[in-house]
């Protein structure tokens, strides 16, 4: 029963991060990226993701092309 709330929790969040990103893509015209850091879903700009790159937010080595690859949804 607690695996099934926390799915719904997920979904209705995924949900969520999604409309967000889309949105954000028909205001600015970036390309946003959902995924999970730390536990949590983000909206991440493809610009700020390089960004973060550069700070070393990420593992060393961590490429754009590593984190769309675990994006569980990217804005067209």
């Amino acid at each position: 029963m607690k695996q099934l709330i926390q799915r719904l929790v997920f979904a209705w969040r995924f949900r969520c991060a999604v409309r967000r990103a889309d949105r954000l893509h028909r205001l600015m015209r970036l390309k946003f990226i959902v995924i999970v850091i730390g536990g949590k879903l983000q909206v991440i700009s493809k610009q700020d993701c390089r960004r973060l790159i550069r700070q070393h937010y990420f593992k060393k080595g961590t490429r754009i092309e590593d984190i769309e690859r675990r994006a569980l949804y990217i804005t067209k």
